[in-house]
């Protein structure tokens, strides 16, 4: 190799490490209030929990979208399910795991994609996560009472019809 391209190399190396090691790390920032912080009700009801997979189901068909929904209750035990025809295999468990997380974590799955893509990959080392959104608490009075878990299409897709499901409870 030339001399110049060596040296521009080196040159690169140390310019990258030094912006790198300059980079604010956001897991040092310490938030004044715990983040989340929503305590856990009562378990939804299956009636309760049919109402959100009517509407989940409703918001995928105006758009021809094939969708499974699962709902959880604050435990994190599923209630209710519903596969729509045509959907593909997979997407049984993974919308139960989006709605499992979503309840366990208490916020959106969708928050553990936006961490990952901004660098948090540590995320993905928690047990149990999901980094795809569509998994939605259902929060009712200010609690916890279980969260709903779509998948079967795109990521943004599979929120559309997850927070239409939720506005039931919302």
């Amino acid at each position: 190799m030339p001399k110049r391209v060596l040296a521009f190399v080196a040159a690169s190396l140390i310019a990258s490490s030094a912006t790198y090691a300059q980079a604010p790390n956001p897991l040092d920032v310490v938030p004044d209030k715990m983040p989340f912080d929503v305590p856990y009700g009562a378990p939804i009801t299956l009636e309760r929990a049919q109402s959100v997979i009517t509407a989940a189901i409703a918001e995928a068909r105006k758009h021809d979208w094939k969708e499974d929904v699962a709902v959880v209750d604050s435990g994190g035990n599923l209630v209710a399910f519903a596969r729509m025809d045509g959907t593909q295999l997979a997407s049984a468990s993974i919308a139960e795991h989006k709605a499992r997380v979503a309840v366990t974590f208490r916020r959106e799955t969708k928050a553990f994609e936006s961490g990952v893509q901004g660098g948090l990959v540590y995320q993905l080392s928690l047990d149990g996560v999901i980094a795809s959104r569509g998994g939605v608490p259902l929060v009712e009075d200010g609690k916890m009472i279980g969260a709903v878990g779509v998948s079967g299409g795109t990521g943004s897709q599979d929120e559309v019809c997850a927070k239409a499901g939720s506005a039931i409870v919302k």
